[in-house]
């Protein structure tokens, strides 16, 4: 899939080849939104438009809520998702220069086989597949249209990546590179950094003086409303009438109503909190509402409740340093640039080759520790991303490398021990189909740069605008 269209004009594509998921159709009444005619088309491809109406059952089809595309319109949500259907064009494109086909067999053979419509013996079962199609909204053609298309995609992307076997080199360097065993000696840099009881009052004070206005704390005054059926219309039961009101409500905050009318109004009744100051301790519902802080008035669900809130005021204080849970927060992140200090220090020469062996003996001296890593993929004591890291470096390298709970170490890569994979065994055929799979993923990115220079691709941009003005 085309991941932004953005800067389309440069990119054209930047990767078509994602899987193709049936998605269910959802209805907004767009469709008397634009009129037809060729002025209406919103992408063109070579000599073929993409017209407003395909672009509108697209959307309809992508199973994405109204409310979710309009509150991502600034994400970018409609050219992601038009990328989607001319990636899905270029493709039928490409399936009908290829004379692709599938049989009517084969696509009632993979109906067959789908596990959702089988029963608990394995066996194809009619009213599954007709419940799906109910449930989703679907006719039995369009899925297997859908069913269809994604099929020949598939041949598509097979027929490409054919003939992809690899030689023996290729899938020894493959095993090496994984499965070579690396000896590394490292310290835990915890043992080194200034404890955070450690950390004086004159430190204290001038990382506050230093940080002043970062280190301010918000106070809030608010009020809010807890709406529920009881309180509301007088039941317990989530009927009509009460999301009635409820979108009643939702009509006077945008049609500005102050919070006191609205409450008036409705007969709720209000809690007042003056200077909040979030706190983990905060319950749910005054901690989302420090989260929309800057939404001053507005409603919102959690769990089984509406919230009417409204911010009255908002102000910045300078920290009190006589309130421990400010006090032991600052000191944390004393502590923590302590820390980042430090180990910046000692990247910086290890970056700067000021950093040696003889350094590290005397900086570690009993604290060396010492780990076998048995492949690329073993975290037993460092993070994933760091022990790629690892691997990545030549021997007798330093650096610093954390594990999953966030502590770092200095590391020390000593020795590499190369394995030979063994062809008699299993382990040897998953190396070939892993490396068939990584020629195979070579020859998409090059045939998606090839399909880059073969399709021109333009877009009508104020057709789009009018598509995203829709939804504001």
């Amino acid at each position: 899939m085309i991941s932004s269209l953005r800067n389309f004009a440069k990119t054209k594509l930047a990767g078509v080849f994602v899987g193709i998921i049936i998605l269910p159709f959802v209805f907004w009444g767009m469709g008397g939104m634009f009129s037809s005619g060729n002025t209406n088309n919103v992408v063109k491809i070579n000599e073929k438009n993409i017209s407003t109406e395909e672009f509108i059952d697209y959307l309809n089809s992508s199973g994405i809520p109204e409310k979710t595309i309009r509150e991502n319109l600034d994400q970018n949500i409609i050219e992601e998702l038009l990328s989607g259907l001319v990636s899905t064009t270029l493709l039928d494109l490409e399936i009908k220069d290829f004379e692709l086909s599938i049989s009517e067999l084969i696509l009632l053979k993979k109906i067959k086989e789908n596990k959702n419509f089988r029963d608990e013996n394995g066996i194809f079962q009619r009213i599954k597949y007709e419940k799906f199609l109910l449930e989703n909204n679907l006719s039995a053609p369009g899925f297997e249209q859908r069913l269809k298309m994604r099929e020949l995609q598939k041949n598509l992307f097979d027929y490409i990546g054919a003939g992809t076997t690899s030689p023996q080199f290729l899938i020894n360097k493959l095993y090496e590179e994984e499965s070579q065993k690396l000896e590394i000696e490292f310290i835990d840099l915890n043992d080194f950094y200034v404890k955070k009881e450690n950390i004086t009052e004159e430190e204290l004070n001038k990382f506050i003086i230093e940080n002043k206005e970062q280190l301010k704390v918000e106070y809030l005054d608010f009020s809010y409303s807890i709406i529920n059926p009881k309180n509301l219309i007088g039941i317990d039961d989530f009927n009509q009438t009460f999301f009635d009101k409820i979108d009643q409500i939702e009509i006077d905050i945008s049609n500005e109503f102050d919070f006191e009318t609205i409450i008036s109004n409705f007969d709720l009744t209000s809690i007042d909190i003056k200077d909040f100051k979030f706190s983990p301790d905060s319950n749910e519902i005054e901690k989302k509402i420090f989260e929309l802080r800057n939404n001053k008035f507005d409603i919102f669900e959690i769990g089984n409740d509406y919230i009417l809130y409204h911010v009255k005021s908002i102000s910045k204080r300078e920290p009190d340093l006589n309130d421990n849970q400010i006090k032991q927060e600052i000191l944390e992140l004393v502590f923590q640039k302590n820390k980042f200090d430090y180990n910046q220090k000692l990247l910086n020469e290890i970056t700067n080759k000021k950093f040696n062996n003889n350094n590290f003996l005397e900086f570690g001296k009993e604290k060396i520790q010492m780990i076998k890593l048995n492949s690329v993929r073993d975290n037993k004591k460092f993070d994933i991303n760091a022990v790629e890291v690892l691997y990545s470096l030549p021997e007798k390298s330093f650096t610093l490398i954390n594990d999953e709970n966030n502590n770092i170490y200095l590391a020390k890569v000593k020795k590499f021990e190369k394995q030979i994979i063994d062809t008699n065994k299993e382990e040897f055929k998953q190396y070939i189909a892993k490396q068939n799979s990584n020629n195979k993923n070579s020859l998409l990115k090059s045939y998606d740069t090839f399909l880059n220079d073969k399709y021109d691709v333009s877009l009508n941009q104020q057709t789009i605008e009018r598509v995203k003005n829709y939804f504001k």
